[in-house]
């Protein structure tokens, strides 16, 4: 039988039921695709995730700033005012290795699937080196000339998802690692002030953790030094 609806003229218009078989064919996944897959089965299955979102402030900013090394900096403040987060978790030993250095993993979405490179020692390096690490890694990648040690062996991940779109989201943590940072599309809000409102730039903000390894109390505290650095005027 054939449904029967009607188009913007009014006129009626006939349609066939859906076929039996999709037109498409499958395919099977290789390499870094596949590698995704697998990877994000086994943190869906073993971590306990949890997710705060807030909205960096970014008013106070003076001038043009650079806004992945600004990130870059917020994170390295939040893990040395609370190291609970940069940290690995092994759920079935449960232990938990606090580091004492930064490497933050970030995340490099490409045609073939999803690349994590390491941003080594984040919290040695200033805004130009941040910049300069950044687009070496984004180039190896690119290229595909990237060795397999950069990419593991981070101690906290960032995903600047807002470059695209999306200002919240549930970003997934990956063992060993305990906590992920997702960094939303900026946008301008009126906020309410003393005596009336006004348009700020923000920043969303979402950081989901492993409930194994931190307490609420924990990731609220170091997103809060996060906002706090992010709100800095440079």
């Amino acid at each position: 039988y054939a449904l029967q609806l009607f188009g913007l003229a009014g006129k009626p218009v006939r349609t066939a039921p859906p076929g039996v078989h999709a037109s498409g064919q499958p395919e099977q996944l290789k390499g870094v695709r596949r590698n995704m897959a697998r990877v994000m089965a086994e943190a869906h299955a073993n971590v306990v995730p949890t997710t705060l979102v807030d909205d960096a402030d970014l008013h106070a900013w003076i001038g043009k700033q650079d806004i992945t090394a600004r990130l870059i900096r917020s994170i390295v403040a939040a893990c040395k005012a609370v190291p609970a987060l940069n940290a690995w978790f092994d759920g079935k030993n449960l232990t938990r290795t606090l580091h004492p250095h930064v490497d933050i993993g970030i995340a490099v979405d490409t045609d073939d699937g999803l690349f994590v490179p390491a941003l080594r020692n984040a919290d040695v390096l200033d805004g130009a080196g941040i910049r300069a690490a950044i687009k070496r890694l984004r180039t190896a990648v690119e290229d595909r000339t990237i060795p397999a040690s950069e990419l593991s062996g981070y101690t906290i991940s960032l995903s600047n998802f807002g470059m695209f779109a999306g200002r919240y989201a549930t970003p997934v943590v990956v063992p060993p690692t305990v906590a992920i940072i997702g960094a939303g599309k900026l946008c301008h809000d009126v906020v309410a002030v003393m005596g009336g409102i006004e348009v700020h730039r923000r920043m969303p903000i979402s950081l989901t953790f492993d409930h194994r390894a931190a307490t609420g109390g924990e990731a609220a505290r170091f997103l809060k030094a996060l906002l706090d650095d992010l709100a800095q005027p440079n």
